[in-house]
């Protein structure tokens, strides 16, 4: 027992492992212990609740453990005896799938004890995942796991190159020259700009506010609003700019506002600390128009400050979508004055007195709804203020509100609204929004275990609901004077059997004559495009919403945006975002296998965030093709080759198709990201290439047909990426303001007798060592070449370091005794 155990006066402490995933195909063997850590006994009718996103199959003798509701599980001893201090109960159970991951332990542990009180019990100790059993999947996983051996091959192709061969600018320009003069701006630097531009001059003061004072030789700074043109920019459309440098005057000219804002975000990169930068011309364009992040904030709730940081550091790579997913099963983050249930009851989670006034802890949250990260919502002037900071920053903030599936938070928020008005004995008012069937017998299953989260869509109160809603948010938008263009209904993973067993459903498709439920769901979405077309308002929603509900094939119209997302390598949908291009469709890429910044980045047990679709690196977001996939697909998430024969039974797109890829969109969802730190180590340095990819101009490598030259073409750009985010963009990233807590990748490492060889995979970030036992820090050794340990080192540390002496995680080598 632990002196925190015993201070914090948690009774029981509790400790997992994955003992096998080779019990049979999709089935693993885990083992709980359970610790009464207290001095006194726990009386029997305990019961002990946990989050876990792999469902129990089967548990040993004398427990019982149970699903409660998504991911909430509970466990209970049978036997009718007090749990003795320093007794331990030995759990064995098997589950779905695998585990492979701290991520995939369950979490968020709390007691119940028979009278009621209820105890925060934590996370649970995991044990480490060493032998092959804990790290292979199953008998198709041929995916090696990332360990310091790995990452050392991984890197073993880049090097570091001279500064004067690593770009300055990210995302790349469309053509930039610079010449031998310099030219230099002080705090004092004189700033011209028309009333039109106030809002980009105040950026720029802002900017240099903390360079060196002195008038002495500074230049002055024209920003103004005209034509862009040059031959290397076919469409300049308002974000285009030019960037004209000279020993005296620097003239930012914008095709619009946005533009100016643009080559401002380029100025400063170029600015070095001493306020001196090279002469020259940028001229500049992006690719494609929508450059997008998601954030989910409905998983876990993210403050204010948080999603401006997002705003911040998207705004330096010319980011320009934040496409914020309010809602969810698991939380309701908007406060609307009509309902204000959706976030008395549903921006809360834990157990609370009266358990109707929470939703249950998800994720992990825990059981106190004050302190769990479960619980927050915006009010209205915390959503006003993140619409204006973002429209400063010439983002436009898309707000989702998912639905008629993923919305449990607002189904219970609304029934409790409706029992409440009922038994007040207001039956009318009570049904006015109400968004379940009472009656509904449908049996289904969410992919993340919810029984009861689809919306009844044959209830007119469904209409009135989200028109509701939508009418609060357009007068936010109004007040915030910040135009709402789109609004995004979600849309995705509707569990099949919903509406089945709805009498009301059931109703709905005998008067329209409808034989499937599929027609019920198209109809509700048409629906939903009316509401929003009435407010003025555009539609978008993920794929499924365009797609036929056995998601065969388009639905025969388009006319609104789709963000397409479900693409993993070997799924046999791969290709649905350009099938849905070619039939008509506005095409925004969420390609989970490149895009998705919530799975983890390397199959390392320590590496947070889920794999479902593959370990995305950033080299994966780098090297995303968007109007050819095939060029840069993957093996699939085991590891497999895909079949030749499978990448060339898929669609490509025609030459309409290509026109409506409008934009590339990053996704941060929530589920394992409880902090701050947490999102920005999952959101960078993947969201810098996200911005590389959107903007900068095709690289060409798909018109390569040679795959071995197309190979080293990647593979040099990558290197030079790579580089540039190592010697430049990472230490921009750590200048205050802003200091943002992006990953930093471990470094590779190997033994060879006594003499460590070790890389890092951005060249330039530093690399420290230890070999007395002891954690490397930013004053330890500076790697520079290979170590030849001396005859009293057991094992060699290292980890890469940051310029603010952040670390990675540290890589641990054990040295030959014999060497």
């Amino acid at each position: 027992m632990s002196q925190r155990e015993k201070r914090d006066g948690v009774p029981v402490a509790a400790a997992w492992e994955c003992l096998t995933n080779l019990v049979a195909d999709d089935v693993f063997a885990a083992r709980l212990t359970l610790t009464n850590v207290s001095d006194a006994p726990i009386e029997p009718g305990w019961t002990v609740y946990f989050n876990a996103c792999r469902r129990v199959l089967s548990v040993s003798a004398g427990f019982e453990l149970a699903h409660v509701n998504g991911d909430l599980f509970s466990l209970r001893r049978t036997a009718a005896s007090p749990w003795q201090p320093g007794e331990v109960l030995d759990v064995r159970y098997e589950a779905q799938f695998w585990a492979i991951s701290e991520t995939d332990a369950p979490l968020g542990f709390y007691l119940v004890e028979v009278g009621g009180r209820t105890v925060d019990l934590g996370d649970a100790d995991i044990k480490p995942f060493a032998r092959p059993e804990q790290l292979k999947r199953n008998a198709h996983d041929v995916l090696p796991t990332a360990d310091a051996a790995w990452r050392w091959r991984e890197n073993a192709g880049l090097r570091l190159l001279p500064p004067e061969e690593v770009g300055r600018i990210t995302p790349t320009p469309v053509s930039v020259r610079f010449t031998e003069a310099r030219c230099k701006l002080t705090c004092a630097s004189e700033i011209m700009a028309g009333a039109a531009l106030a809002g980009e001059a105040a950026l720029l003061y802002a900017l240099l506010a903390d360079l060196p004072d002195g008038d002495a030789g500074a230049a002055r700074v024209v920003l103004e609003i005209g034509t862009v043109a040059a031959d290397a920019v076919a469409t300049a459309g308002p974000e285009a700019y030019r960037l004209d440098i000279g020993v005296d005057t620097i003239v930012v000219r914008g095709a619009g506002a946005h533009g100016v804002f643009n080559g401002i975000q380029t100025l400063a990169q170029l600015l070095d600390a001493d306020g001196t930068l090279p002469c020259g011309r940028v001229v500049d364009a992006p690719r494609f128009g929508y450059r997008g992040m998601m954030l989910d904030v409905a998983r876990h709730f993210a403050s204010v400050a948080t999603v401006q940081r997002l705003l911040d550091c998207m705004a330096r790579y010319k980011l320009n979508r934040l496409h914020l997913h309010l809602t969810d099963d698991e939380g309701w983050r908007l406060h609307i004055d009509a309902l204000p249930e959706l976030t008395g009851i549903g921006s809360k989670r834990g157990v609370a007195p009266d358990a109707a006034d929470a939703l249950p802890p998800s994720f992990g949250s825990g059981p106190d709804v004050m302190a769990s990260a479960g619980t927050g919502h915006y009010d209205a002037d915390d959503f006003i203020a993140i619409l204006r900071y973002a429209h400063v920053r010439h983002i436009e903030v898309i707000p989702e509100f998912n639905m008629p599936g993923h919305a449990r938070a607002a189904v219970l928020a609304m029934r409790a609204r409706h029992d409440r008005l009922r038994a007040q004995g207001d039956v009318e008012g009570a049904e006015r929004y109400l968004l379940s069937d009472p009656d509904d017998a449908s049996v289904y299953e969410s992919v993340q275990l919810w029984r009861d989260n689809v919306i009844c869509i044959a209830l007119p109160s469904v209409d009135r609901f989200i028109d509701t809603v939508v009418a609060h948010v357009a007068a936010l938008y109004r007040e915030a004077g910040v135009p709402l263009k789109t609004i995004h209904t979600g849309g995705d993973e509707v569990p099949r059997g919903a509406w089945e067993g709805s009498p009301r459903c059931q109703a709905l498709m005998r008067e329209r004559g409808w034989t499937h439920v599929g027609q019920l769901h198209a109809d509700f979405i048409g629906r939903c495009r009316a509401i929003l077309a009435r407010h003025g308002v555009a539609f978008a929603g993920w794929e499924e919403t365009a797609l036929a509900y056995d998601e065969a094939a388009p639905l025969p119209h388009g006319g609104f945006l789709v963000h397409a997302w479900n693409n993993a390598w070997g799924s046999g949908k791969e290709d649905v975002a350009y099938r849905l291009a070619n039939a008509g469709y506005d095409v925004v890429l969420a390609n989970a296998a490149n895009l998705y910044f919530d799975l983890a980045y390397a199959k390392d047990p320590q590496e947070p965030g889920y794999y479902w679709a593959g370990f995305v690196e950033t080299r994966h977001a780098f090297g995303f093709c968007p109007l050819d996939m095939v060029v840069s697909a993957a093996n699939d998430p085991m590891g497999q080759r895909v079949p030749p024969e499978r990448l060339a039974a898929l669609v490509r797109l025609t030459p309409a198709g290509r026109r409506r890829i409008v934009g590339l969109q990053g996704q941060l969802w929530g589920e394992n990201a409880r902090t701050r730190d947490r999102i920005e180590y999952l959101a960078a340095p993947r969201l810098v290439a996200l911005a590389e990819r959107a903007w900068a101009q095709d690289p060409g490598w798909c018109a390569i047909a040679d795959a071995a030259a197309r190979t080293a073409a990647m593979d040099g750009a990558w290197n030079e990426f790579a580089n540039r985010l190592g010697q430049r963009e990472l230490p921009r990233l750590d200048r205050a303001p802003l200091a943002y807590g992006y990953r930093l990748p471990p470094p590779g490492a190997v033994a060879r007798g006594r003499t460590v060889h070790a890389n890092v995979a951005l060249p330039g970030l530093a690399l420290h060592y230890t070999l007395d036992g002891s954690e490397p820090d930013a004053a330890s050794p500076r790697y520079a070449g290979p170590v030849h340990a001396g005859p009293d080192a057991a094992v060699f540390k290292a980890a890469t370091f940051d310029t603010r002496g952040r670390k990675s995680a540290t890589v641990v080598i054990a040295l030959d005794s014999h060497g």
